[in-house]
């Protein structure tokens, strides 16, 4: 196979002349078809993907919101946050995110949500019209990998513009897509990548474009480097397989491979200031669930190649009847050549199987057990079914033998997958949407074989297969959308709910005097990006290990196994972290679990101490380990003993040990003894119901589960009558565990209030913020620590008048030593893995400079000889 072939769009000789060349560039330019094939794929996947939603009435032509598990909790408020960057009305910066976590490393979360170019397009939308804008970005990134797919398709063979379309809007509305990406719309920049990156293999192949290429693969890495991971992976494949058919001699083959691996390494070296911040981001994370590997059923497996299936455990391996037809028929396809027909099925059999065995699963991705779904990596495949049917098409219709063939396969695929539970779950949708698409794919791919030269019977063909694929698409992505809102959380659009705890947080807001506290009954696990405020809620894959612990320590709730902190509505973490005013929301209507109760959102204030105190003593030189009582955790930061922890008895049967704590599996009473006046705490993280103080306190809610995914946060009951007792009930709504002594705190406010005017005496005179830095002016004479009220995240360099240097710990949070003249105290955040990223991703575009300057040299000298050049840029 020689380069013409290869290319198929490189066909002729070049004009020597300058002007000539220039000509025919135009004239190419004007009549590529790759530009129409483009702009049908991206039709075609606009108007099925929304048709989805309205069939599913869903946001935003429904009432059905679409804000489904991570969409609600993580993106939109990321994006939020990002709106709010852009306009200049964020608390931080691209360094740190002075809303969430109490101060929050930004950078590793830009580089794994919002690094896209498309996040960019949030700026241009109203800010309460955040969940149009995300949606708008999700309906763009998945038209763009249907355009990137067509042209892909013309590049690798030429063949009919609208088939190539048509194919290309396969791609982008395949089952991953639909069922995965659309609600992690990070994700679906890899598959915009996957065929741009294998259009840089292409032009490395060919010796075209290097600049181009280097370009795209950075790009690629810097939108989302977790999925471009996989698709550079697909792309070599693919390269590797266009090697092997092109029989090229080992030397121009080395060449290419070489080519290829310049062309990764530099893209990759120019985004490593991001990727490398992020992969640093992660070592300092909170850990995960740690995922283990069990491979589906083949009934399970082939069912995800049919329409209107879904499953968030198997793999998402739909691209439509039409394209798995003619993937299937490839095989038996004559017309082709058989290395062609051998090569393409079974680097698709062959990476089928790469999916279904634990090994190449983890290499897939990228060696760490994915915490959720473990078919992250199946646009791969589904590209690569794409690509083998527009093989069996490009060559000329496939004739009667190996459609039948097909058609038997596709039969042989329904038998198998009717015996699983997927496609029993929707028989009423699945097996009509099968017959209908298989029946128009069949019919129009027949009506085009015998419609050479008739464009009617064409025509015909056309109409038959764009019907089908819109149709089983459109069914398919409804049906996904209808199951996850069945399956996950979901979360309400932007509402009036949110306008006014934005309101709220605005009214109150006097950072960095103070924080304000978006509030406990939250709406999403990032409030505070998405209505403002300053709180400890705080929920990404990289959220600080630190940071859990600390608040875990402290009586704090979380979900997602710790990656999703809650607020701790608690006067003394709140004096420790400087909240001096706290939102109070209604419960949630949309979260109907919830005790439906209605009225404003208001606000209490606190007389807190500033961002940054000074303790008289000096900070551990090693971090001290906290207690295993969140109330003397508290007294430590605090630095005085405010609670008293009284001993607890309980009513009603239970079983147990002291040690473990008691299993309640009924209504429980518990009663203690405490001074009169005093507040009532309970810390009973591992207890799943609700609490109330006999006296008439509010009944309060605690979640927690069994599989350890979340525990319950401390909570405030009420106060103490004169008479000293107080009673608590407990009715739990499954087995729970609680503990058997320390359960219940009893506050003395009149303790706190001293605390905290001995802790504003010796603090901070004022404080600035700005992104990545925090200065403070100290009362003069101060001595021992200072410990600001952030949490040590790896990062923070401090100086009070000395030489900059890494922040001390004081349990958790940052601590300065100071000398005996410090009068201000500076820290810094310099994001782990900045310096290196920076340096590599330097050094990689000194090298593409030097790279470029020198292929220019000889591009004018081959000139000015008139000797051809063998490199097009």
């Amino acid at each position: 196979m020689n380069r013409t072939t290869l290319t198929g769009h490189e066909q002729g000789a070049k004009p020597a002349g300058g002007e000539e060349r220039e000509t025919v560039s135009a004239r190419r330019l004007q009549a590529d078809p790759r530009w129409a094939a483009a702009l049908l794929a991206a039709v075609l996947t606009t108007v099925a993907f929304c048709a989805a939603d309205v069939v599913a009435r869903s946001y935003p032509f429904g009432s059905r919101t679409r804000s489904v598990n991570d969409l609600g909790n993580q993106y939109v408020p990321f994006h939020a946050h990002l709106w709010d960057l852009l306009h200049g009305r964020a608390d931080g910066g691209l360094l740190v995110n002075w809303q969430s976590g109490y101060g929050s490393s930004f950078l590793p979360d830009v580089g794994t949500y919002v690094s896209s170019p498309f996040a960019l397009l949030v700026a241009v939308f109203p800010r309460d019209e955040i969940d149009l804008a995300v949606y708008t970005i999700t309906v763009l990134k998945t038209a763009t990998a249907g355009a990137a797919m067509a042209c892909l398709l013309l590049t690798l063979r030429r063949g009919r513009w609208w088939a190539a379309g048509l194919l290309g809007a396969s791609y982008a509305l395949c089952g991953w897509s639909l069922a995965l990406a659309s609600y992690n719309p990070m994700w679906l920049d890899g598959l915009i990548a996957l065929p741009l990156l294998c259009l840089v293999g292409e032009w490395a192949l060919t010796g075209r474009r290097p600049l181009v290429g280097v370009l795209i693969v950075a790009l690629a890495w810097i939108a989302n480097f977790y999925t471009a991971y996989m698709a550079t992976l697909g792309a070599a494949l693919v390269l590797l397989l266009r090697l092997v058919l092109a029989e090229l001699p080992w030397r121009r083959a080395l060449a290419v491979v070489g080519r290829a691996a310049v062309t990764v390494g530099l893209g990759i070296g120019l985004a490593a200031p991001l990727v490398i911040v992020v992969y640093s981001g992660t070592k300092h994370a909170y850990p995960g669930r740690e995922g283990h590997f069990a491979p589906v059923g083949a009934d399970d497996l082939l069912a995800r190649l049919l329409p209107t299936t879904y499953s968030y455990s198997s793999p998402a391996l739909y691209v439509g009847i039409t394209a798995l037809v003619l993937a299937l028929a490839l095989p038996f396809h004559r017309a082709v050549p058989a290395r062609v027909r051998a090569g393409w099925t079974v680097l698709v059999l062959l990476v089928a199987l790469s999916l279904q065995w634990a090994p190449t699963s983890l290499a897939w991705h990228a060696f760490a057990a994915p915490n959720g779904s473990s078919y992250r990596q199946a646009f791969v495949l589904c590209a690569l079914l794409v690509i083998a049917a527009w093989h069996a098409l490009a060559y000329g219709m496939p004739d009667w033998r190996a459609l039948g063939a097909a058609a038997g396969l596709l039969v042989l695929v329904a038998a198998v997958a009717s015996r699983s539970t997927l496609t029993h779950q929707h028989h009423h949708h699945t097996w009509p949407v099968v017959l209908l698409a298989a029946a128009g794919a069949l019919g129009g791919l027949a009506l085009l074989g015998l419609g050479n030269g008739r464009p009617v019977l064409v025509g015909l063909a056309v109409l038959l297969l764009v019907g089908a694929q819109f149709g089983e698409a459109a069914a398919t992505s409804a049906v996904a959308t209808r199951m996850r809102l069945g399956q996950m959380d979901d979360y309400a659009p932007w509402g009036d709910r949110q306008q006014r705890e934005a309101d709220a947080v605005a009214q109150a807001d006097a950072w960095p005097r103070y924080r304000t506290e978006p509030g406990r009954d939250q709406t999403v696990a990032n409030d505070p990006m998405t209505v403002g405020g300053q709180g400890s809620q705080y929920y990404s894959s990289l959220t600080a290990d630190v940071l859990s612990r600390t608040m875990t320590a402290l009586g704090d709730g979380w979900t997602s196994r710790g990656r999703s902190l809650q607020s701790l509505d608690n006067p003394v973490t709140d004096a420790v972290f400087s909240v001096g005013a706290r939102v109070h929301n209604p419960p949630d209507p949309h979260q109907k679990w919830l005790p439906q109760g209605g009225g404003p959102s208001t606000v209490t204030r606190e007389d807190v101490p500033p961002l940054v105190t000074v303790r008289p003593t000096a900070a551990p030189s090693t971090p001290a380990a906290f207690g295993p009582s969140p109330y003397r955790n508290q007294e430590l930061l605090l630095g005085a003993r405010v609670y008293t922890l009284p001993r607890t008895a309980l009513s009603g049967e239970r079983k147990g040990d002291e040690a473990r704590g008691l299993l309640v599996d009924g209504p429980q009473t518990v009663s203690a003894q405490c001074r009169a006046g005093s507040s009532v705490f309970l810390w009973a993280p591992h207890y799943s119901g609700t609490a109330q103080l006999v006296s008439g306190g509010e009944r309060k809610l605690f979640r927690s589960d069994a599989e350890g995914t979340k525990i319950a946060a401390m909570q405030p009951l009420g106060t103490v009558r004169a008479t000293g007792r107080l009673r608590i009930e407990l009715t739990p709504n499954r087995l729970s565990r609680i503990p058997a002594q320390g359960a219940v705190g009893c506050l003395d406010t009149a303790k706190l209030r001293t605390a905290v005017g001995r802790l504003k005496s010796s603090g901070a005179t004022e404080v600035t913020v700005s992104d990545g830095t925090l200065h403070a002016r100290l009362p003069a004479g101060s001595k021992g620590t200072a410990v600001v009220a952030v949490p040590r995240i790896a990062g923070w360099r401090c100086s009070a008048g000395g030489p900059e240097a890494a922040a001390s710990e004081f349990h958790g949070l940052i601590a300065v030593p100071l000398g005996a003249s410090a009068t201000s105290l500076t820290c810094t955040f310099h994001p782990p893995g900045l310096r290196l990223g920076t340096a590599v991703g330097g050094a990689s575009l000194l090298t593409l400079i030097l790279l470029g300057t020198v292929a220019a040299v000889r591009r004018r000298t081959a000139a000015r000889s008139g000797e051809p050049t063998t490199t097009a840029h």
